[in-house]
């Protein structure tokens, strides 16, 4: 059983595929855009994985989204004068991704109301779970940090087993360790932790979470909708 948490989209966000002017086959490791290109293009997603991530001064990759089918990557430019990506979109398996030209989308949400207002609601709900995760981030530390984490890969990836929930997406050390702002060594030693209490467990670089509700009881978990809390 997977979990079906992601909102379908729209009609008229669907519809933004026949304003595109090419398509895109991306290449697992491939960036399809990098943080400080010019930005003129928006994305919408086929098919395959995209990393949303931001790299900070020192050098550390802080992973921020994963964007799947339908998703839209590339929005912050949006009405923005001689626009920048302020993110880097990383391939993290082969796909297919359309690409629509900025100034074809301004245009349309200028004239389509409904268009209009499908795309602010949209971007309200990205915003709220960009925001949620930063809370997380900061307040409950590497640790929460990380039981947040698992908690969000459960709400996006997770798949019922009789012994908990399968987190059905390859994950390394360093993956989590991106995506908690964390290093490699911190991540190593918590999952450790949890591993010997029993809480996950993992094989072929997939995780199974035995015992979510001790993550969210650790964390003080609000009980938020999973469409906010997802990774997506």
């Amino acid at each position: 059983m997977t979990y079906k948490n992601k909102p379908t989209r729209s009609i008229e966000i669907k519809e933004l595929i026949r304003f595109s002017d090419r398509t895109i086959r991306t290449k697992k490791g491939s960036y399809l855009f990098q943080e400080g290109m010019e930005a003129e293009e928006l994305y919408l997603i086929l098919s395959g994985k995209i990393q949303i991530s931001k790299v900070t001064k020192d050098g550390r990759e802080l992973a921020l989204r994963i964007c799947g089918e339908n998703d839209l990557c590339g929005e912050l430019t949006l009405f923005t004068d001689s626009p920048k990506y302020l993110l880097s979109a990383l391939a993290l398996e082969d796909g297919e991704i359309v690409a629509i030209k900025k100034s074809v989308i301004e245009k349309e949400i200028l004239h389509n109301p409904s268009l209009a207002f499908e795309f602010m609601k949209w971007m309200s709900d990205h915003f709220r779970k960009t925001q949620t995760k930063f809370r997380d981030l900061v307040l409950n530390g590497k640790k929460g940090a990380l039981f947040s984490t698992l908690i969000r890969m459960t709400n996006s990836y997770g798949v019922k087993k009789k012994d908990g929930t399968l987190i059905d997406l390859p994950l390394t050390n360093q993956d989590l360790a991106n995506f908690c702002g964390t290093t490699r060594e911190s991540t190593n030693r918590i999952l450790n932790e949890l591993k010997k209490n029993k809480i996950i467990s993992i094989k072929k670089s997939k995780i199974t979470v035995h015992d979510l509700q001790y993550l969210k009881d650790e964390i003080g978990c609000e009980n938020c909708p999973a469409v906010f809390c997802s990774i997506e």
